[in-house]
């Protein structure tokens, strides 16, 4: 990053710079945790007059430093120093808005001594949000400084599961077969959810490897039901069963291939299914995101054609809502956002959306194709022309195959440090389907997910999230 500032000598009445910038709620968070100012009218994320925008008032004094980077970084620039600065607060400027703040000097003292007129207006419609005057001491020699490093900030790693967790903790503890527990992680996953009263778990599997892994853990499986099995396809067969019985309301996966617990499960006569296809749904809790965002499909179905993306895209609908989203907005992914022939999920995405429209897909709202980028951020889609209600504001990504969605639920993983809760639905209960990477954090709210989820299939009320909390 290069830095440049124009010195005394260079500086005349009436000269003028500008800056630009889009206000987000990651902005207000870290406002909030280097100020100590932690009113809730900053952080709350609802839009209640449903104007597109959320109801996150930017603090006065996060609007006035919008000012300080103009004068220390263009005018004068590096090397000023304040002596005093006067605001006056006309408007309210909101997360989303973009503000263009400019600087205009006033008047130049042989001392160094400058003052400059501020102001701070919003882009979208040139409302003035503060104006004023400031005084600064400008440096008297050129500088230049290059190769400064900023360091990214990660807001806060696991707030949208925590809040999950939270939402999912008044609800019965939700009977689960976790079949073939027979690893540490696998089980441990399972023993947390339990201490934290989010399942009951029921153990299927050799009850010697179970033994073995709660020794290597250091816990006691006294009260824990376990059902032996001899191998992994009787485990699944007999999850199966628990559930058919109504002795389970979900199952857990354990250290087993994904295909040997599922094939039991899409047995017309004896398994689970409902009428609609099994589809995999990850939600993640990405640092940065006010919200959990919901990527699907990323783990059952390889190339769905479109009869297969509706059941994707409801299935993570009645998902989010759930999990407590009130607006699900899924944006369906591909390389571009217009339809061309030759792209065939830029076509899908044109359907999917047409057939919402025409309710074909309820509970939601679906935009379709999108890129990736003005899908999820605001800017992109406004730079790109796009004002729909998904466009820049979606919470569920539909990606084009099993391929593209692995690599988006890894690349949030491994570079961006989210977590992912991972949940088969589409079963008569919820398929808890984790993967031996993940941690407890995300096993655990795998497991808050599907007690959610198995709650509004049965009607069972859940608590409201706490105030200030997400989703």
């Amino acid at each position: 990053m290069r830095f440049e500032n124009r010195p005394l000598s260079d500086i005349r009445v009436g000269d003028s710079a500008s800056l630009s910038r889009l206000v987000t709620l990651d902005d207000l968070y870290v406002f909030a945790t280097t100020s100590g100012n932690y009113n809730p009218m900053h952080l709350t994320q609802e839009d209640a007059d449903h104007d597109g925008r959320p109801d996150a008032v930017a603090p006065g004094m996060f609007v006035a430093a919008l000012v300080s980077a103009v004068i220390g970084m263009k005018l004068p620039g590096p090397g000023t120093l304040y002596r005093s600065q006067v605001v006056n607060f006309h408007e309210r400027a909101h997360a989303g808005d973009e503000l263009v703040t400019t600087v205009t000097v006033q008047s130049v003292a042989p001392d160094g001594q400058i003052t400059v007129a501020t102001e701070v207006r919003r882009a979208a419609d040139g409302a003035l949000i503060l104006d004023g005057e400031a005084c600064v001491i400008a440096p008297t020699q050129k500088h230049v400084w290059d190769g400064i490093e900023v360091p990214g900030l990660i807001v806060q790693r696991h707030r949208h599961f925590e809040a999950l967790i939270a939402r999912a903790r008044p609800l019965p503890p939700l009977v689960t077969a976790v079949v073939a527990p027979e690893e540490e992680k696998s089980l441990q996953g399972a023993l947390i959810a339990a201490d934290e009263s989010i399942i009951t778990p029921i153990l299927i599997g050799d009850p010697d490897r179970i033994a073995a892994a709660a020794a290597a853990l250091g816990v006691d499986l006294d009260g824990v039901a376990i059902e032996p099995c001899a191998d992994h396809a009787a485990a699944a067969r007999r999850a199966c069963e628990l559930v058919r019985e109504g002795r389970a309301g979900a199952v857990m996966k354990g250290h087993l291939h994904t295909d040997a617990l599922l094939r039991p499960m899409i047995d017309r006569a004896t398994g689970l299914r409902v009428g609609r296809r099994f589809t995999h749904v990850f939600v993640m809790d990405v640092p940065g995101q006010d919200h959990p965002i919901l990527v699907t499909d990323a783990a059952i179905n390889i190339a769905p054609d479109l009869a297969t993306k509706v059941d994707i895209v409801q299935n993570a609908i009645d998902l989010a809502l759930s999990i407590g989203i009130e607006v699900p907005r899924v944006g369906v992914l591909s390389a571009v956002e217009t339809v061309n022939p030759a792209i065939a999920s830029s076509v899908d995405g044109a359907l999917l959306s047409k057939m919402a429209e025409r309710g074909q897909i309820t509970g939601g709202l679906v935009d379709g194709p999108l890129a990736m980028d003005n899908a999820v951020d605001i800017g992109a889609a406004r730079t790109k022309g796009l004002t729909s209600e998904v466009a820049g504001r979606a919470n569920i990504l539909v990606v084009p195959g099993l391929d593209a969605g692995n690599m988006l639920a890894k690349q949030l993983a491994y570079i961006s440090h989210a977590e992912g809760a991972g949940l088969v639905l589409g079963a008569r209960v919820p398929v808890i389907l984790n993967s031996r990477a993940d941690s407890p954090m995300a096993r655990l709210a795998s497991c808050a997910v599907a007690a959610l989820r198995h709650a509004a299939m049965t009607q069972t009320p859940a608590e409201p999230a706490a105030p200030g909390a997400t989703p």
